[in-house]
């Protein structure tokens, strides 16, 4: 059997010293003046002592589910392309576009009750008249 005792390494004892800087001009730092009349008084938070500064603990919050919702869908956002047919409609037309589209799709409407009732009314004269029906 082998012994599992570990051998350290010794290091060199002749290290290399690195050169002062030359000229340092060393900063004064002042002096705070410290009133007599204020001693610190450390805190000590351990058990049965100091009681504990309040933390941010908004991380730690149940969020409404809307709001986690608007947080998750902000971060998928920022880290999934999107194809360009899908994106775009995250973004809202400008008024002169939107006001074309809405012209062009007001000529597709579907016809009102109003409407439906003329033109039935109209291809009911017409057939009392004796005009073939179309």
């Amino acid at each position: 059997k082998r012994s599992k005792t570990m051998v350290q390494k010794k290091g060199k004892k002749g290290g290399k010293k690195v050169a002062a800087a030359p000229l340092a001009v060393k900063k004064v730092v002042p002096q705070k003046v410290v009133n007599p009349l204020f001693e610190k008084r450390p805190r000590n938070f351990s058990i049965g002592q100091n009681i504990q500064p309040k933390r941010d603990l908004s991380r730690f919050v149940r969020w409404p589910k809307y709001i986690r919702l608007q947080r998750q869908k902000a971060v998928l956002q920022t880290r999934l392309k999107i194809p360009p047919p899908i994106n775009q409609f995250s973004s809202t037309l400008d008024k002169q576009t939107a006001t074309q589209l809405f012209k062009l799709m007001d000529k597709y409407r579907p016809e009102s009750k109003e409407a439906k009732k003329e033109r039935l009314k109209a291809r009911a004269a017409e057939k009392a008249e004796g005009k073939t029906d179309a």
